[in-house]
């Protein structure tokens, strides 16, 4: 009874309070897209861990968070980081070295994170040109581990898809006792995915992320890849809720999704609830 709305990222003047929040789903999860350990300044560039906010925070601010908190109490917000993309080039986790980074990442973010309220962070990095995997891993199991023990978080997921499963795999084998949940991009696959290997992805990723919570996931972006809703996601979701498998549903993203009224978004939220 998870569910998991990223918000944010492409400026449509979204609002939390536009997105329908069934009281029944016991952790609704906002994901604020993104902040980015790069400089704010044109041409953006890395900056080796100090992250700026790069959503749309002028709806999404500190206010609008507090406002949503209160008014649903089965809410909490977090904070999504890299992306796949800034002004048009790649998000490249890009770090000097590990300790270096991990100082300035922990110092950044929780300045953003206490200002903002957040609850916790996702993790969407997307490139990696210059970075091995036992980097990454250190990197962003170090963060988490610390952001928790300092109690400026209280849970941490990761986003991964196939292309970059190298990266996430070595930080999931080392640190999968701090990551709560996998918000897996099953969008990421080929978007003529038929129900029966969207179920065959999916038993593929918790055969990898062993032991831990995968959530099934969609696109509301037009053209969009993996299993859509149209075709046939519920019918997938059903078979894992009768298999006991289904831990939650994750879908990117409320920006795109404010042009169909919401509609499938709030039919996931009723389908965890029944």
């Amino acid at each position: 009874n998870l569910f998991v709305e990223y918000i944010g990222s492409q400026f449509t003047g979204i609002k939390f309070t536009d997105v329908p929040i069934n009281p029944r789903i016991t952790d609704f999860q906002f994901v604020l897209s993104f902040a980015i350990d790069y400089t704010v300044s044109t041409p953006h560039t890395p900056t080796n861990g100090k992250f700026n906010v790069f959503w749309d925070s002028s709806n999404l601010g500190p206010s609008q968070v507090d406002a949503i908190k209160s008014s649903h109490n089965n809410v909490r917000v977090a904070v999504s980081l890299g992306g796949a993309t800034v002004g048009g080039k790649s998000v490249q986790f890009q770090p000097s070295s590990i300790d270096s980074w991990v100082n300035n990442a922990v110092s950044s973010l929780t300045q953003i994170i206490q200002r903002y309220n957040l609850d916790g962070i996702d993790i969407d990095y997307e490139n990696f040109q210059n970075t091995d995997p036992d980097t990454f891993a250190e990197c962003i199991g170090r963060l988490i581990t610390t952001l928790k023990r300092n109690r400026v978080i209280n849970f941490a997921s990761i986003a991964p898809f196939p292309d970059v499963e190298e990266y996430y795999l070595a930080l999931w084998n080392r640190y999968k006792n701090v990551i709560n949940h996998i918000n897996f991009q099953f969008y990421a696959y080929d978007s003529s995915t038929t129900v029966r290997q969207f179920l065959k992805y999916y038993d593929t990723a918790v055969s990898k992320y062993r032991g831990g919570n995968v959530l099934i996931s969609f696109s509301t972006e037009r053209d969009a890849g993996g299993l859509t809703v149209d075709r046939g996601f519920f019918d997938a979701a059903s078979i894992l809720k009768k298999q006991g498998k289904l831990h939650g549903i994750a879908v990117w993203s409320a920006d795109t999704s404010k042009s169909n009224g919401f509609r499938y978004d709030e039919e996931a939220q009723s389908f965890l609830v029944s």
